[in-house]
C-alpha cells in the first residue's frame, strides 16, 4: 500500500500582522510594560557605565608607585553600576512576568472560546490532534517572543547605540564605524540566512502536526485498529510523516551550523579590527591602557549578547511561525453566528416549526428537501425512516449547528436565526444515538447537564434514568471513572448516563435521537416509561428507527430520501397501508423471530 504526503508547508506568512494581532493582549498591561521598559533603560545605562569606571580604575592604578592612591570614587561607582544593572534587570523580569503569562493565558482562552463558536462543519473538517498542537506551540511562542524581545533584543540594541555613541565621542571615528559595520553585516547575514532557514522550520511544524494527528486518530480508534489487524498500517502511516519530518529536521540543523559559522567569522573579523585600532592608539600615545580596557570591555559586552542575538532572532522567527497558525484559527470566521440584535429566548412552552426546509452538507449532497414539520408546545412528534433519510439532520439544524439552505426553523414563531445561540441551546436537551462521555467520573458526566445542580438533584436524575442502582453497585459509586469517551461503560450504560444528564438539564424542548437504540428490550421498556413521563408537557422530537418506541407519539412523520412521505398517528399510518405499515410489519416479524430464538 502506498502512502503519500499532501505537500509542503504554506509560505504565505505576514509577521507584521501576527505582531499586530498580539499587541492588544500586551497593551492590556500597559502600566507594567512601561515600568519594565523604564527598568530596562536604567539597567542598560548602569551596564554601559561599568567599563567607564573600569577605565578610570586602570588609569589611576597605572601611575608610578610614588603617586599611587586607591581610586575610591571609581571603585564605588564601579560597584554601584554593577549592582544597579543586576537589580534593575531582575526588577524588569519580575514586573514583566505577569505581562507574559497574562497574555499567554488571555490568548489561549480566546482561541479556546473561539473554537467553540465555530460550526460543526469546521470541526469535522479539522483533525483535533494537529489543531491542539498548533495551539500549544502558538501559546508557547508568545512566551518566547516576549521574553526574547524585551529581555534580549531591546537591551542589546539599546546598548549598541549607547556604546557606539561613547566610542564616537571619545575616540577615533573608526572605532564606531568598525563596531557598527560589524553589527550591520552580522544582522544582514543573520536575516538572510534565517529567512532561508524558516521554510525548514515551517515544514517541520506542518509535518509534526500531521504526524501527531495520525497518532492521536489511531490511538482514539484503538479498538478499530485491533479489529482489522492494522497496527502495521497505522505505524507505516505515522512513520511516513516522521520520515518527512526527519528530512526537514536534518536540513534545519545543517543550515543552523552554516549560520553559526558565518556569524563566528564576522565577529572574529570585527574584534580583530577593533583591537588593531586600539593597539595603534596605545603605540602612538593617543590612548591609554585604560582606554584599551574600556574598548575591550565594550567588545565583550556587545559581541557576547550579539552572538546570542542570532539565536534570539531565529527563535523569534520560529515563534512567529508557530503563532501564525494559532492566530489563523482565531481569525477564522464562524459559519454560524448570532445576528445583530439577536433575541434571548425565554419560555417554558415552546412550539417548534420546520417550514419548507432544504439543506445539504455541501452542494453535491442534498439531505433535506422541502421538509415541513410542526410540534405544538407540549406535544410529541416522531420522525422515522431508513438510515440516511435525514432524520438526525433535523436535530442538528434545530440546535443550529448548521443554518438551513432554504426555508426556516422557528420557535414560537421566531426564526431561530434571530435568537442567540446560547439561549436557543439552553432550551433544548438531547439524548443522542452515539453518546460520548468525558474521561471523568459518572457523577461529573451526569452533572454536566447542569453544573450548578446539587448532589441530590443529580442522584434523582440518575434514578429517573434507571442507572442509580447500577452506579451504587460499583466499588467507587458515582466517583467511578468512565474512561476515554466512556469506553469503560457498555453502550446501554452510556446511554442511561446521557438520559440522566438531559433529565438534569430540564429543558422545555427534548430531542431523543435513537435514544434507546443501545439498550436491551427489557431496559428499553423501563426507559421508555421514564422518557414518557419526562416528555410529558414538553415539546418533544423523537428520531427513531425502532417503531415500537414511537407508537404513542401525537404525530409520526415518515421520511425517505430527505422528504416527508407520510404523516399521521400510528393508527392512521397503519390504516394507510403505506411505507410506515410496511416498516411496522417487517419489524414485527423480526421481533417474533428473535423471540423464537
Amino acid at each position: 500500500m502506498r502512502f503519500t504526503h499532501s505537500g509542503p508547508a504554506p509560505t504565505d506568512r505576514n509577521d507584521l500582522k501576527t505582531l499586530k494581532t498580539l499587541l492588544p493582549y500586551i497593551w492590556a498591561f500597559k502600566g507594567r510594560v512601561l515600568l519594565a521598559l523604564s527598568c530596562l533603560v536604567l539597567a542598560k545605562v548602569a551596564n554601559v557605565s561599568v567599563p567607564l569606571y573600569l577605565k578610570d580604575i586602570v588609569d589611576q592604578l597605572s601611575v608610578p608607585a610614588t603617586l599611587l592612591a586607591i581610586p575610591v570614587a571609581a571603585l564605588i561607582g564601579y560597584g554601584l553600576a554593577r549592582l544597579m544593572a543586576s537589580l534593575l534587570g531582575e526588577m524588569r523580569d519580575a514586573i514583566f512576568a505577569r505581562v507574559i503569562q497574562g497574555a499567554v493565558r488571555t490568548v489561549a482562552r480566546s482561541v479556546f472560546e473561539h473554537l467553540f463558536r465555530m460550526s460543526l462543519r469546521f470541526h469535522l473538517d479539522r483533525q483535533t490532534g494537529g489543531m491542539s498542537r498548533d495551539i500549544e506551540r502558538g501559546t508557547r511562542g508568545i512566551g518566547f517572543l516576549l521574553n526574547f524581545t524585551v529581555f534580549n533584543i531591546l537591551p542589546t540594541l539599546l546598548e549598541i547605540l549607547m556604546v557606539a555613541g561613547i566610542l564616537l565621542h571619545r575616540y577615533n571615528g573608526w572605532f564606531a564605524v568598525v563596531t557598527l559595520g560589524t553589527i550591520a553585516v552580522y544582522i544582514v547575514f543573520t536575516l538572510i540566512v534565517t529567512e532561508w532557514r524558516t521554510v525548514f522550520r515551517r515544514s517541520m511544524n506542518e509535518l509534526d502536526s500531521k504526524a501527531n494527528s495520525k497518532a492521536i486518530d489511531a490511538l482514539i480508534n484503538y479498538e478499530t485498529v485491533k479489529y482489522f489487524n492494522n497496527e502495521r498500517y497505522e505505524s507505516a502511516r505515522y512513520d511516513q510523516n516522521l520520515a518527512a519530518w526527519e528530512e526537514s529536521a536534518i536540513k534545519n540543523q545543517v543550515s543552523l551550523s552554516f549560520l553559526n559559522a558565518g556569524q563566528g567569522v564576522i565577529i572574529a573579523l570585527g574584534v580583530t579590527l577593533i583591537m588593531v585600532l586600539a593597539a595603534r592608539g596605545v603605540v602612538d600615545r593617543s590612548m591609554t591602557v585604560g582606554d584599551v580596557v574600556l574598548v575591550s570591555a565594550y567588545l565583550t559586552q556587545l559581541y557576547s549578547p550579539l552572538h546570542f542575538l542570532g539565536f534570539i532572532y531565529r527563535e523569534i522567527k520560529h515563534s512567529l511561525a508557530d503563532m501564525e497558525r494559532m492566530f489563523n484559527l482565531l481569525e477564522t470566521n464562524a459559519e454560524v453566528a448570532d445576528s445583530e440584535g439577536a433575541q434571548v429566548l425565554a419560555t417554558r412552552a415552546a412550539g417548534v416549526r420546520f417550514d419548507h426546509v432544504d439543506f445539504g452538507y455541501d452542494a453535491k449532497r442534498q439531505i433535506l428537501r422541502d421538509v415541513s414539520l410542526s410540534i405544538p408546545p407540549g406535544r410529541t412528534l416522531a420522525v422515522v425512516g431508513a438510515s440516511g433519510a435525514g432524520k438526525s439532520t433535523l436535530s442538528r439544524l434545530l440546535f443550529r449547528f448548521y443554518d438551513v439552505g432554504a426555508g426556516s426553523i422557528s420557535i414560537n414563531g421566531t426564526d431561530i436565526r434571530q435568537l442567540t445561540q446560547d439561549s436557543l441551546r439552553t432550551h433544548i436537551g438531547i439524548v443522542p444515538q452515539d453518546t460520548v462521555l468525558f474521561n471523568d467520573s459518572i457523577y461529573y458526566n451526569i452533572a454536566y447537564g447542569r453544573p450548578g445542580a446539587s448532589r441530590e438533584e443529580i442522584i434523582e436524575a440518575a434514578r429517573s434514568a434507571h442507572i442509580h442502582n447500577f452506579v451504587m453497585s460499583l466499588p467507587d459509586g458515582y466517583d467511578t471513572l468512565v474512561g476515554e469517551r466512556g469506553l469503560k461503560l457498555s453502550g446501554g450504560e452510556k446511554q442511561r448516563v446521557a438520559i440522566a444528564r438531559t433529565i438534569l438539564k430540564n429543558p422545555p424542548i427534548l430531542v431523543f435521537d435513537e435514544a434507546t437504540s443501545a439498550l436491551d428490550s427489557r431496559t428499553e421498556k423501563a426507559i421508555q416509561h421514564e422518557l414518557g413521563e419526562i416528555s410529558a408537557n414538553r415539546t418533544t422530537l423523537i428520531i427513531a428507527h425502532r417503531l415500537s418506541t414511537v407508537v404513542d407519539a401525537d404525530e409520526i412523520v415518515v421520511m425517505d430520501g430527505g422528504r416527508v412521505v407520510e404523516r399521521g398517528s400510528h393508527r392512521q399510518l397503519i390504516e394507510q397501508n403505506g411505507r410506515y405499515a410496511e416498516m411496522w410489519l417487517l419489524q414485527q416479524e423480526s421481533e417474533k423471530a428473535e423471540e423464537a430464538i
